[in-house]
């Protein structure tokens, strides 16, 4: 009988080998991925796409065995997080709050964010509130992770423990503490968001597509998180794949921008189509930005001049001014004094922000206001800002 306990206690039941225990963790800890940002991100929060009863049910099943996260308070603290984004009632912002707090102790940000009765009676709106998540969910949320270390010992002896422990740390490593520290801190940004969000990653497999997280601040109702032909969002291809099966309706992907042909003067339709694509409109002239500066920075250092200026003008000319380091300032200030080309982009980039900013001008003011800003971007005898305008005018609707 000792040597029976000491066999399961070393090998539990199946005696898996060391890969098998490997990948069992791997499936394990990607399913509770795969729940995280298609069942409670996508479908819950943000009712990018519908989600059909089955994988519903066990998505909900499955956070309740490997998280213990209650439907409805994360649902709440998410729709929070991008209602006061980055501000002081932000529940897990490393703008406020700090890159190490939110990196190693965001688990504990969200728990004591649960527990404000005010945050879940605004934010949960929509959520499930049937007899399974009232009477099982809720009310023993501790009991599935329970229920979860007696299957992972049972299975493989005391080695289930360590299994266990990397499930239970894999949500607040990889969503809590890298996507909403990292994702607010550190990588590289499609779009000017309002937000400081960017993506961590072009490739989004580890966890499941959240890694693009600034195309996701920028799109937050899309269902898709990719948007450049570079970007992989492993989340949307499970989508795509449970869309054939009738298990998924997808309600809304990012807008993609269509150039039609040339019109010879920018109208009310013209305006629609670039308000609805602005985020990638001012990506492009963003680009044409940092192009013209990386001429000029090419050209001062060729003829031996100071180029530090020039330097910071290519990394960030292109951003809103609240998003610009003080200590970088001074460098723009100087870039565009001495580079009129430089200036005169940044200026159009600004006035063309304008066109999409006013709450006050009507829908004719508006068209006639981007009809006014192609012709001085046509006549600035600039030839970046001379194309980019040309390209405005050929802007069509989807």
């Amino acid at each position: 009988m000792l040597n029976i306990a000491l066999d399961w206690l070393t090998y539990g039941l199946l005696h898996a080998s060391a890969w098998q225990l490997v990948i069992y963790t791997l499936v394990v800890t990607h399913l509770t991925i795969a729940g995280v940002t298609i069942y409670l991100h996508r479908h819950q929060a943000h009712r990018s796409m519908d989600l059909h009863a089955i994988p519903s049910h066990f998505f909900r099943f499955w956070l309740w065995l490997t998280t213990g996260m209650v439907t409805r308070e994360w649902v709440a603290i998410h729709r929070k997080h991008h209602a006061k984004c980055e501000t002081h009632e932000d529940p897990h912002s490393p703008v406020t709050r700090g890159i190490g707090t939110v990196l190693f102790r965001g688990s504990e940000l969200y728990r004591a964010e649960a527990k404000v009765a005010a945050t879940i009676e605004k934010f949960s709106h929509g959520t499930p509130d049937d007899w399974i998540d009232r009477n099982v969910y809720r009310r023993f949320s501790a009991s599935g992770v329970a229920l979860m270390l007696i299957i992972n010992v049972s299975l493989f002896g005391v080695l289930g423990l360590t299994i266990w422990a990397i499930q239970m740390a894999w949500i607040p490593i990889w969503a809590a503490g890298v996507i909403n520290g990292i994702g607010h801190y550190w990588g590289y940004r499609n779009f000017e968001a309002v937000d400081s969000s960017t993506n961590v990653s072009p490739w989004g497999i580890i966890v499941g597509g959240e890694e693009l997280h600034n195309n996701h601040h920028t799109y937050p109702t899309s269902a898709k998180f990719s948007v450049k032909p570079y970007e992989f969002d492993l989340g949307w291809a499970y989508i795509r794949a449970m869309e054939m099966v009738g298990w998924a309706k997808v309600r809304k992907v990012p807008p993609q921008l269509v150039l039609g042909d040339v019109k010879p003067v920018a109208d009310a339709l013209t305006l629609e189509a670039v308000i609805a694509n602005r985020y990638e409109v001012m990506a492009n002239f963003a680009k044409a930005l940092r192009s013209a500066a990386s001429t000029e920075l090419a050209t001062a250092k060729s003829k031996g001049h100071d180029w530090v200026h020039l330097a910071a003008a290519k990394r960030w000319l292109h951003r809103d001014d609240d998003k610009v380091p003080a200590d970088v300032k001074p460098h723009l200030a100087e870039a565009r004094a001495a580079h009129p080309v430089l200036d005169t982009m940044t200026a159009m980039r600004e006035e063309l922000r304008q066109v999409w900013s006013s709450t006050t001008s009507t829908r004719d003011q508006l068209a006639a206001d981007l009809q006014a800003w192609c012709v001085k971007a046509e006549a600035s005898g600039i030839a970046a800002l001379h194309e980019f305008s040309v390209k405005l005018r050929s802007v069509k609707a989807s």
